[in-house]
């Protein structure tokens, strides 16, 4: 049931390419990445884990200074990724709230 409440969610999205995430976010999410390589969330915990991910602290929704502000960005790994963006769109964008955790084209 989730997984087709995702699909049908992805199908209303616009592109990522079209949210900002085209190929300069790819080489700037790279540089972030190799150097901030844990999951901050992990390592609050004492766990060693990669991180997959750069999130945006406060969710950008759009506001492209936000967007590319690297002090909005965090590295996480794909499951701590996944929670905390399930729960800032209560469940894959129906509605919002906060995260209660530690964070067009462009």
């Amino acid at each position: 049931m989730a997984d087709q409440h995702k699909r049908q969610h992805d199908r209303r999205r616009d592109s990522s390419a079209k949210r900002g995430y085209g190929y300069k976010w790819q080489k700037a999410r790279e540089r972030f990445l190799q150097s901030h390589p844990l999951c901050v969330k992990c390592h609050a915990k004492g766990v060693v884990k990669a991180a997959t991910d750069v999130d945006h602290i406060v969710p950008h929704r759009g506001d492209r200074k936000l967007f590319w502000d690297e002090s909005n960005w965090q590295a996480l790994c794909h499951s701590h990724h996944s929670e905390k963006t399930a729960s800032e769109d209560s469940g894959f964008g129906n509605g919002t709230r906060a995260y209660r955790g530690a964070g067009q084209s462009f």
